[in-house]
């Protein structure tokens, strides 16, 4: 089959795997050894969407903007084009590194070719924001010649970084939600299961009109709780994750999600799972999907 540009990249790059087997273990200790608060922090939990595309813009735009500022400055000989040019170099710099922090620990979970395309995204946005580093103290040393040419060097990896990020999220799917892409389930209430077959503490995936539920029984008043029994983050079956309270830990990841609203505690995911009303009539489980489901609003 034709390959994409990105896809070509990569395969240029015969190295990305003995390096991600190297790498990929000690990110996944170091992000697990900050707790459960830095795996939230770094994975966006706390405003809801993931962390890292949000970052990414801080040194986009900066460093577009220490492009212009740089041309600017090359044509008028203003020291404000020139202080301008820095200002929006550092804060590239800055945002650089801490967009990097974040990247390394989606990419921590990722397998076959996706792990791939996310080392090769990895190595060229170092590089450049190695060169744009560079740039940096080439300029306060008085070398800006030649500070420009290792920002322009860097710009053009970054760029090209930026296009393997896209191709990871929109070719392999990185944290997009997973339940957008599930059947939108029964609008109006049928049955799946035996109110008997669902004692108290006990976790049932069912199939309604085509969607994965997954039923429970809330440990605070015994009510019947249904949400999409797959785990919006990379598939993982929700039905064989531990219960812990009212919640359930994905076997995949370990994403927490409360049983009775959906809502993502731990992540990595971020978004809450789509959900379902339940009633119980003549000793039957009936469930119907809710209008705030994502399916919902994408089809």
């Amino acid at each position: 089959m034709e390959k994409t540009i990105g896809e070509r990249i990569v395969d240029a790059m015969p190295f990305l795997d003995r390096a991600s087997d190297i790498v990929q273990p000690k990110v996944r200790n170091l992000v697990d050894a900050g707790g459960t608060t830095v795996r939230n922090v770094l994975d966006g939990v706390w405003m809801e969407v993931p962390l890292h595309p949000v970052l990414t813009d801080v040194p986009i735009g900066s460093w577009t903007a220490a492009l212009v500022f740089d041309g600017l400055d090359l044509v008028s000989g203003k020291p404000a084009m020139r202080n301008a040019a820095d200002a929006s170099l550092a804060v590239g710099v800055a945002g650089g590194f801490a967009a990097a922090a974040v990247g390394f620990s989606d990419w921590r979970y990722l397998s076959g070719g996706s792990r791939r395309m996310g080392m090769a995204h990895a190595v060229t946005n170092v590089v450049g924001l190695t060169l744009s580093t560079a740039s940096l103290l080439l300029r306060a040393s008085g070398h800006r010649n030649a500070g420009r040419l290792a920002f322009l060097a860097g710009y053009s990896l970054n760029g090209m970084g930026a296009h393997l990020g896209g191709e990871l999220s929109y070719k392999y799917g990185l944290r997009v939600n997973r339940n957008a892409f599930e059947a939108t389930g029964p609008d109006d209430y049928i049955p799946v299961l035996d109110e008997i077959e669902l004692p108290q503490g006990a976790m049932r995936r069912v199939e309604a009109d085509g969607a994965g539920v997954l039923l429970s029984r809330s440990q605070k008043d015994g009510r019947v709780c249904a949400i999409a029994a797959t785990c919006n983050h990379m598939g993982g079956p929700l039905e064989r994750g531990d219960r812990e309270g009212d919640t359930v830990v994905c076997p995949w990841h370990k994403s927490r999600f409360d049983l009775c609203s959906g809502k993502a505690i731990d992540g990595p995911a971020v978004f809450p799972q789509s959900g379902y009303e339940t009633r119980v009539r003549e000793g039957k489980i009936e469930v119907r999907a809710v209008d705030e489901n994502i399916q919902k609003k994408v089809r």
